[in-house]
């Protein structure tokens, strides 16, 4: 699973593309980890903008990623989360943790 970050102050911006399932997500979720951990940003801006699937998998991703963003007190923000991804994280309740811009 692709994904591209870029780093402006204390701001990573994660973008995620292809499938995230269950096939996809330990490996989305050990790459995020070592992004994070390496960059120690104040706020991570998660863009889903090419996720063209997500199960229930991805929730746990997002959750995964929003604590230990916590842990580290800094931020994160979902953006340009797809229809169906945000029917799945919406379903979760993920939408009343984490911030959203859609």
């Amino acid at each position: 699973m692709p994904i591209q970050c870029e780093e402006a102050g204390r701001v990573l911006t994660v973008s995620v593309s292809g499938e995230v399932d269950h096939h996809a997500a330990r490996a989305l979720m050990t790459e995020l980890g070592q992004r994070v951990d390496a960059a120690l940003p104040g706020r991570l801006e998660l863009d889903l903008g090419g996720v063209t699937f997500m199960d229930s998998s991805g929730i746990a991703v997002v959750l995964r990623t929003w604590k230990r963003m916590s842990q580290l007190g800094g931020s994160m923000t979902l953006r340009c989360v797809p229809p169906q991804a945000a029917k799945v994280l919406k379903a979760a309740g993920v939408d009343k943790l984490v911030a959203w811009n859609e």
